[in-house]
């Protein structure tokens, strides 16, 4: 029943399913995954998705028969299986310092859903917030909060850690030690 509320709530923003358009590239085989939201191309170039924080490497949640597993490592395994399952297709939208942010829409059957709304509301990755912790994109706090409420993916563990939390407090202490 999760898994069906998480896919419709996902599939609120549908489109037929239509060629990738122009300005978009597919996103495919000879890219390495960095992060859970974060890859480079075939040509050395850094992509992240646009408004998602996906777990940090490093840090651990533990699973019911008390084992602790990697967040980083889930996230990025889902990303993995997401891009191979749904052959996105993406359209740069901003440009950083050596890095380019994306929207990227995913295939399920004829129907193209946003492709980090979809790692959201699964529970593999997080609305990314800016230095003012707001979200960067308000419709993926909304996903996010969804998601915990079902404890969809990976907000079934108690110990999870919310990665952006994690990297203010980082970010904090680091200025604090200036």
């Amino acid at each position: 029943m999760k898994l069906l509320r998480t896919f419709l709530f996902a599939s609120i923003i549908t489109t037929p399913a239509l060629a990738a358009p122009e300005g978009y590239f597919d996103l495919k085989a000879g890219i390495t995954l960095e992060t859970g939201d974060t890859w480079i191309d075939e040509n050395g170039k850094k992509f992240r998705l646009y408004g998602v924080q996906s777990c940090l490497r490093g840090t651990l949640y533990t699973v019911e028969s008390g084992i602790k597993q990697d967040c980083g490592d889930a996230s990025l395994a889902m990303f993995a299986a997401y891009i191979q399952d749904t052959k996105p297709i993406c359209a740069p939208i901003a440009q950083g310092q050596n890095i380019t942010y994306v929207f990227c829409y995913a295939m399920v059957g004829k129907n193209r859903l946003d492709l980090a709304n979809v790692m959201i509301t699964s529970g593999f990755a997080f609305a990314a917030l800016n230095q003012d912790g707001l979200p960067v994109h308000p419709q993926y706090a909304v996903a996010e909060q969804q998601a915990r409420n079902d404890k969809a993916g990976l907000w079934q563990f108690k110990d999870v850690q919310h990665p952006s939390i994690l990297l203010s407090q980082m970010a904090k202490q680091k200025r604090g030690n200036q």
